[in-house]
């Protein structure tokens, strides 16, 4: 899906400080002409295969469907190079970069995998690579921390706001202001100012591709649904765009937290209202002006707003969107590994969740595709220790 003058409908633009309109102009006439060009997209073709691994496959979910009584698929992007979808931007935008000049990479994490991703692709590129993360993700995610320490990244902790994602991308994008000409800074989401929503769903939209390409080669047909974890968005938009103009239901999943009853969740496309944030209209949490804290079990969902692309999509009603509590994710999580041998991230595991509830409503021959967007090995030490868990896991 492509914008209109940097609009998806009425969201997105580029709200940005004047000082930075060089940089993002740069950015948007730079992408077209590069990601164009021959010389580009054989070396991101040829390291998507050689290097990240792909095409990821699609797997049919045996004995999840058997459970459900309907067809369960998983689209494995838990099996990229390390462990999340992230990798196919981080790397996509920082060969960007390298086309660009640019020698310094920066951006932001809540989970740790986009950080990681981007440190990844910086050490391959030789590239110089600071990561910014809030105090309390640095915490839940130690073991990513200690990744993008051994591949030559500089972490700096974010201890302001909430000490989360949003707090982290603020700190990112002020440093970039005062760092403009060596910098250029990785959104690991389709949010931030035009073009990133553009340039992220672009590099995400592989997972699309393949999907649709799977599931005809294999079964002559389409699924009927879809679902993916939202929490900017990337993952989702990078599945969903191949299938916006298809008969295939699209379903997105927030962060419902302790319950939206609660107040304490993510889910600013089920409970929010448009505004601005980090450079974008969009649909965010927010109270008088105000954003307001969020929570989420899932560092990787526990932001308050969502890109423009989706937020253009529920008012089309195009993509309906749903929220799924921290003790549902948990749930499912613990069925995917003992079920499936998988160890799904926890921001999957609440696509996994509302496919649960979906199949409910249908039939033994209705076919499910599910985005898992990452791997949870990062997660264990937070099932582990968290105090409403019903039994050791």
């Amino acid at each position: 899906m492509q914008p209109t003058n940097g609009f998806y409908g009425e969201f997105g633009g580029a709200f940005i400080p004047e000082m930075l309109y060089p940089n993002v102009n740069e950015l948007e006439n730079e992408y077209q002409e590069i990601i164009n060009s021959e010389d580009f997209q054989d070396e991101f073709r040829n390291l998507l295969r050689d290097y990240v691994g792909r095409p990821t496959p699609l797997y049919f979910s045996k004995n999840l469907s058997e459970i459900y009584q309907t067809n369960i698929f998983l689209k494995r992007e838990d099996l990229n190079h390390t462990g999340a979808h992230k990798i196919n931007n981080a790397l996509g935008q920082a060969l960007l970069a390298k086309h660009m000049n640019k020698k310094h990479i920066l951006c932001e994490t809540g989970a740790g995998q986009h950080g990681l991703a981007t440190a990844t692709a910086c050490a391959l590129l030789g590239m110089k690579c600071t990561v910014f993360m809030g105090k309390k993700d640095i915490k839940r995610q130690a073991s990513n921390v200690e990744k993008m320490k051994v591949l030559g990244a500089r972490i700096i902790s974010v201890n302001s706001g909430s000490e989360v994602l949003k707090d982290a991308t603020n700190e990112a994008i002020r440093y970039w202001i005062n760092h403009i000409d060596e910098c250029h800074y990785i959104i690991g989401s389709v949010i931030g100012p035009h073009p990133y929503p553009k340039i992220v769903a672009y590099f995400q939209s592989i997972i699309g591709r393949e999907t649709k390409e799977q599931f005809l080669n294999d079964y002559q047909a389409l699924p009927d649904m879809i679902i993916a974890c939202i929490g900017g968005g990337s993952n989702a938009i990078g599945i969903f765009d191949n299938f916006l103009e298809d008969c295939v239901e699209l379903v997105g999943v927030e962060a419902g937290g302790l319950g939206i009853e609660s107040g304490q969740h993510a889910a600013s496309l089920t409970t929010g209202s448009p505004g601005i944030l980090h450079g974008s209209l969009m649909y965010l949490l927010q109270e008088k002006g105000n954003i307001k804290e969020v929570y989420s079990v899932s560092s990787g969902l526990d932001y308050p707003g969502v890109g423009p692309v989706h937020s253009y999509l529920k008012d089309r009603k195009r993509v309906r969107y749903e929220s799924i509590t921290d003790s549902e994710a948990i749930a499912s999580f613990k069925l995917l590994c003992r079920k499936e041998g998988i160890i799904p991230a926890l921001e999957s595991a609440h696509a996994i969740a509302q496919a649960e509830k979906e199949a409910k409503n249908h039939t033994s021959d209705y076919s499910i595709v599910v985005c898992l967007s990452g791997r949870g090995d990062k997660d264990i030490d937070t099932i582990i220790n968290l105090e409403d868990s019903n039994e050791k896991f």
